[in-house]
């Protein structure tokens, strides 16, 4: 960080830029159409902060894509200096890869998890069908690999899923009335094989801070003071 806090770049913004980026107490919402400037205001907020003395392991921004966090942090060392290297900043997805790969053990998982790409995930999926000796032609890999995902990504676990009315019924009437034994045995093999696909990183975070709620989500609430995210409407 610089030792002579260069504040300059509060003369690029106008008056309701300017209090927003300014603004260090309290939630702060930018709505403004595309184009206008919203990103800039965060990118200057995050470097006001580190201007005025905030640590930058306090700070969390959350991106909208990891291209976006490595443009965001070079603008902030431009004015700031080195100090926005240690900024938390990057997308859901690379963030909570980044906590479980110091925390994934409380949860079963190895550290050093591997992360499943889409062909590794249907292979998998593809293996379950053949062994439990279901029509693949009904069961088609990219389908049921498309609905565990949409499960996960609405926090929705195996034992949550089989108890759900509406994807059972839902799976009955696509005459896939299997899919949660697959989604079972999916989540086992990945498990088994200290793996987590993309999807993952979500539930499994939701699932560490649910379940270590005194301990875990207490370190990273007191961790990261200021939160910010970049285009909230799309995530």
């Amino acid at each position: 960080m610089n030792n002579d806090s260069d504040f300059s770049y509060l003369d690029q913004l106008n008056d309701v830029q300017r209090m927003a980026v300014s603004t260090m107490d309290g939630p702060v919402m930018v709505i403004a159409g595309p184009g206008s400037g919203k990103t800039r205001v965060l990118t200057y907020r995050i470097a006001h902060l580190l201007n005025n003395g905030i640590p930058p392991w306090q700070i969390l921004a959350l991106t909208f894509t990891n291209k976006s966090a490595k443009e965001m942090k070079e603008r902030i060392e431009k004015i700031v200096g080195s100090g926005a290297n240690r900024v938390w900043a990057g997308t859901f997805h690379s963030i909570f890869a980044r906590i479980l790969r110091v925390e994934a053990h409380r949860i079963g998982y190895p550290n050093d998890f591997t992360i499943y790409d889409t062909d590794d995930s249907k292979s998998v999926i593809k293996e379950i069908i053949k062994t439990l000796k279901l029509d693949p032609k009904v069961y088609n890999v990219g389908a049921i690999r498309a609905r565990i995902s949409s499960a996960k990504s609405n926090l929705i676990t195996p034992k949550a899923y089989v108890v759900n009315e509406d994807l059972m019924t839902s799976d009955k009437m696509n005459r896939r009335p299997m899919t949660h034994l697959i989604y079972e045995k999916y989540t086992h093999k990945c498990l088994k094989a200290g793996a987590m696909d993309f999807d993952d990183l979500l539930l499994q975070m939701f699932k560490l801070l649910y379940q270590n709620p005194d301990e875990i989500r207490l370190k990273y609430q007191r961790q990261f003071q200021y939160l910010m995210v970049d285009e909230f409407q799309d995530t």
